[in-house]
C-alpha cells in the first residue's frame, strides 16, 4: 500500500516517530553504561511503545510487529527478569537501524518491507524471561498479570503477590490497573465518565478521572485510595504488611518499592480494632514521610483517545504546556532569507550614497535603516539555527559500533551541544565530522594492552565540542591517543610521491600534520573496513573549505591529536573582504584572511621556483591574483614597483599563502547569488554579489583558485 504524504495525522507521527527514535540512539548507547537504570529502561520502553501505538493505527503492520518485540524485551529488562548483555543490544540497536528504515520508506509514501526473519527471531530469543536475569531480581517471574477485577476473598500474607513496579520503576499505570481500582472502590461495572457526576458510594466524590482533564491531581488520587483504605490510613512510607493485596495485583506500577511485599486483604484489615493504628498523621510528620518516599507522588492518565496515537502515547516528549511553537517549511525561511539578503544590499547602497550626500536628514534615515536591518538580519538569521546536537547525537552510536569491532574501550565526551548553527551548515557538518571521529577511533586510539604498555588507562578518550567565538563556530576532535610523528609523515609522503627529501625537510611539524588531508595519503599499513585506502580526509577537507571554513591539525606524540574546525554562523550573507584587481571588483571570504600588509618587492625571493615574500622570518608563497583573474594582465607579471600592491594573507587547508591585490576596499557583508548555468561549476569562484555602489562582484573560492592554478595544492 501506499501513504498520503498529505494526510496531517500521518505527518504528525512521522515528526514524532523522527523524534522518538533520535533519542533512543542516544539513550540506547547510554543503557549499554547505565544497564541498572530504571528510568532509562523505562523511557526506552515507553519510545518503541509509542512508536507501535502510532503504527499501529496508520496499519504499518512490519513497523508494529518489530516495535513490539522490542517493547517485550524491554518489559523483561525494566522488571529485571533478563539481564542488558552487549549481544542484547547488538540486536537492539540494529532492530533501531531497521526501525528507521521503515521510517524512510513512510517518509516517501510506500509500505515498508518487513523485518529480517533472523532479526526477529533473535528479538523472540531476548523477549523470553532469563534464568539467570530472574533470579537476581525479586520474584519478577512469579509476578501475575494484571486483573481487572478485586480480590473477593481475604488473601492470605504468605499467598500475596509481589509487585513488580519494584523492578519495573515505572510512574504510570495502564488503563486496565486504574478501572480496576476504581472497580474495587464503587463495585465491578459500576463506576463510568457519564454517571461520575452521581457517585454510586456516598462518600465518593464526583469521580476526578471523568471530564475534560486526561489526569487526576495527587489530591484526587489521595482520595481515592482514602475511600479504599479509609482516611489517613494508606501511607506508602509505612511497612509492607499495611497494603492490601488487591492493590499489588490490579495497580502494580505505582507501589514504592517499600510497599512492594506482601500484603494483608482488605478484609483482614478492616477487622483490625480502630485502636491499632492511628486516625492521622500530624502535618508535620506527614511532610517527613513524603521526603523520605517521594515515589508516593503518583500520577495516573486516564484512558487515551486512540484518535490520538501519535500525540496521546508520548505526552513527555511534547513541550511545556506554556510554549507555542509554529511549524514553518524550511522552503520559506529560505524565501524570507533571501529577501532579508536583498534588502542587506539595498542597505549597502544606500549606504554608500549616503557618503556622496551632504543630507543630515538621509544619513539619519540611512543609519536608522541600517540598525533595523542588522536586527532584522539576526532575527531571520535565527530562525534557522539549530544546535549541534543534530549532529553530535549520531557519535554515540558511531564510536560504540566502531570500539566493538576494532575491539577497543573508549569514552566519547561531548560538550557545547546547545551550539546553534545554520541548518544548512548543520546537514553540511554531519558527513565531514563522521569521518573525523572515525579516524580519531581508528588511528588516533590504542588498543587496550597498548595503552596499558604505555602508561595509560585501558579506556580511551574522544572529546568533541563546539563553541561559539564571535560570528565563527569553533568544533574540535580530540583524543589521547598515540598521536602523529612529523618523521613518520615526511617518510611517507616522500615514499608516496607527494614530494622529494629534500622539501619534506623542509616542512614543519604543523605542515607534516597537515599532509593527512593530501589525497591518497594514509598512515595505515594494512587495508581494513573502516580505513586505509587513503580517501576520506582530502574529501574532509574540501567540503570543509566549501563551507568557508578552515581546519587546524595540532598533535603530539603518544599524546593524542585535536583538530579545530572554524566554520561561519551562516552561509546566506557572508562577511568578505572587497578587493580590486584593474577596474574588477572581487570579495575574499573574510574567515579565510589572515592579515594584510603592504607589498614590497625588495623582500620577495625565489625558492624552488616559486616566488616567496618574507615575513617574520618565514618564507610566505606569493601569488599575483591579477595574473590569473584579469585579461590584460594574463601575460606578463604587473608592476607593483610603485609599492602599490597589498598583499593578503590567507589560510588554506592549514597553509597561508599571500595574494597580490592592486587596491583594499574594505569589509562588507554580501549576499551570495549563485552563478549562471554557463559560469555552474568554475573553479575558483563561489558566486556573485552586488556591491555598495551597485557593481558585480565576484566572490572568490580560494581553495578551488590554489587546486586550479598551483599543482600542491
Amino acid at each position: 500500500m501506499s501513504y498520503d504524504l498529505d494526510d496531517e495525522i500521518l505527518q504528525d507521527f512521522i515528526v514524532e516517530a523522527s523524534e522518538i527514535l533520535e533519542l533512543l540512539s542516544e539513550q540506547l548507547v547510554d543503557l549499554e553504561q547505565q544497564p541498572e537504570d530504571a528510568d532509562l529502561l523505562n523511557a526506552i520502553f515507553r519510545g518503541f511503545h509509542t512508536v507501535k501505538g502510532g503504527a499501529g493505527f496508520l496499519t504499518i503492520t512490519p513497523l508494529v510487529e518489530l516495535c513490539h518485540l522490542a517493547e517485550d524485551v524491554f518489559n523483561l529488562l525494566r522488571q529485571g527478569q533478563r539481564p542488558v548483555t552487549p549481544d542484547l543490544m547488538d540486536a537492539v540497536l540494529q532492530t533501531l537501524d531497521v526501525v528507521n528504515e521503515m521510517m524512510d520508506a513512510v517518509r516517501e509514501g510506500s509500505d515498508p518491507d518487513s523485518a529480517d526473519a533472523d532479526l526477529l527471531a533473535r528479538l523472540a530469543v531476548f523477549a523470553k524471561p532469563d534464568a539467570g536475569g530472574a533470579a537476581a531480581a525479586p520474584e519478577p517471574a512469579a509476578a501475575p498479570e494484571p486483573v481487572a477485577e478485586p480480590v473477593a476473598e481475604p488473601v492470605p500474607a504468605a499467598a500475596a503477590p509481589a509487585a513488580p513496579a519494584a523492578a519495573g520503576g515505572s510512574d504510570e499505570i495502564t488503563e486496565e490497573e486504574f478501572d480496576a481500582l476504581l472497580d474495587q472502590l464503587h463495585g465491578p461495572g459500576q463506576f463510568n465518565a457519564a454517571s461520575a457526576a452521581q457517585p454510586v458510594a456516598p462518600a465518593a466524590p464526583a469521580a476526578p478521572a471523568a471530564g475534560n482533564s486526561e489526569e487526576i491531581t495527587e489530591d484526587e488520587f489521595e482520595a481515592l485510595l482514602d475511600q479504599l483504605h479509609g482516611a489517613g490510613k494508606f501511607n506508602p512510607a509505612t511497612s509492607a504488611a499495611d497494603a492490601p493485596a488487591a492493590v499489588a495485583a490490579v495497580a502494580p506500577e505505582p507501589v514504592p518499592a517499600k510497599a512492594a511485599a506482601e500484603q494483608p486483604a482488605p478484609a483482614e484489615k478492616a477487622a483490625a480494632k480502630p485502636a491499632d493504628k492511628p486516625a492521622a498523621k500530624p502535618a508535620d510528620e506527614a511532610g517527613e514521610q513524603a521526603a523520605e518516599a517521594p515515589a508516593a507522588s503518583i500520577k495516573t492518565k486516564a484512558p487515551a483517545e486512540p484518535a490520538k496515537p501519535a500525540a496521546g502515547a508520548a505526552g513527555a516528549n511534547k513541550a511545556p504546556a506554556g510554549e507555542a511553537t509554529v511549524r514553518v517549511d524550511t522552503q520559506r525561511l529560505d524565501d524570507i532569507m533571501n529577501m532579508v539578503g536583498e534588502l542587506v544590499l539595498v542597505r549597502n547602497r544606500l549606504s554608500t550614497l549616503k557618503s556622496t550626500m551632504a543630507d543630515e536628514q538621509l544619513a539619519n534615515a540611512v543609519g536608522n535603516l541600517d540598525v533595523v536591518t542588522a536586527d532584522l538580519q539576526l532575527a531571520v538569521m535565527k530562525t534557522r539555527m539549530q544546535p549541534v546536537k543534530k549532529v553530535f547525537g549520531r557519535f554515540p552510536r558511531v564510536v560504540r559500533d566502531l570500539a566493538r569491532t576494532l575491539k577497543k574501550e573508549i569514552d566519547l565526551v561531548m560538550h557545547g551541544e546547545e551550539t546553534d548553527l545554520d541548518k544548512n551548515l548543520v546537514e553540511a557538518l554531519a558527513d565531514p565530522l563522521v569521518h573525523l571521529v572515525r579516524n580519531a577511533v581508528d588511528h588516533g586510539i590504542e588498543s587496550p594492552d597498548e595503552r596499558e604498555a604505555a602508561g595509560k588507562p585501558r579506556k580511551g578518550t574522544v572529546i568533541l565540542s563546539a563553541a561559539q567565538e564571535g560570528d565563527h563556530i569553533l568544533l574540535s576532535i580530540e583524543d589521547d591517543g598515540k598521536g602523529m610523528d612529523p618523521e613518520a609523515l615526511r617518510r611517507i609522503a616522500v615514499s608516496k610521491g607527494l614530494m622529494d627529501e629534500e622539501a619534506a625537510a623542509r616542512l614543519d611539524d604543523r605542515d607534516c600534520y597537515n599532509l593527512i588531508f593530501a589525497p591518497g595519503f594514509s598512515t595505515k599499513v594494512e587495508i581494513s573496513d573502516v580505513s586505509g585506502r587513503g580517501v576520506g580526509m582530502d574529501v574532509v577537507k574540501t567540503r570543509i573549505s566549501q563551507m568557508n571554513g578552515t581546519v587546524e591539525i595540532d598533535s603530539t606524540l603518544g599524546e593524542g591529536s585535536k583538530l579545530i574546525i572554524k566554520l561561519p554562523l551562516t552561509l546566506a550573507i557572508l562577511p568578505t573582504l572587497m578587493v580590486v584587481l584593474g577596474n574588477q571588483p572581487f570579495a575574499l571570504p573574510l574567515a579565510s584572511v589572515v592579515e594584510i600588509f603592504n607589498l614590497d618587492l625588495k623582500r620577495t625571493n625565489t625558492v624552488d621556483g616559486q616566488l616567496t615574500i618574507r615575513m617574520r622570518n618565514r618564507a610566505l608563497p606569493l601569488f599575483y591574483l591579477r595574473k590569473w583573474l584579469v585579461h590584460e594582465g594574463s601575460l606578463a607579471v604587473p608592476d607593483y614597483s610603485d609599492g602599490s600592491g597589498h598583499v593578503v594573507v590567507v589560510n588554506v587547508g592549514g597553509y597561508q599563502v599571500g595574494l597580490v591585490v592592486d587596491h583594499l576596499v574594505g569589509q562588507e557583508e554580501v549576499v551570495i547569488k549563485p552563478l549562471g548555468a554557463l559560469l555552474q561549476g568554475l573553479d575558483g569562484m563561489a558566486g556573485a554579489t552586488i556591491t555598495g555602489d551597485g557593481k558585480i562582484a565576484l566572490i572568490l573560492d580560494v581553495p578551488g583558485l590554489m587546486r586550479k592554478y598551483v599543482k600542491r595544492f
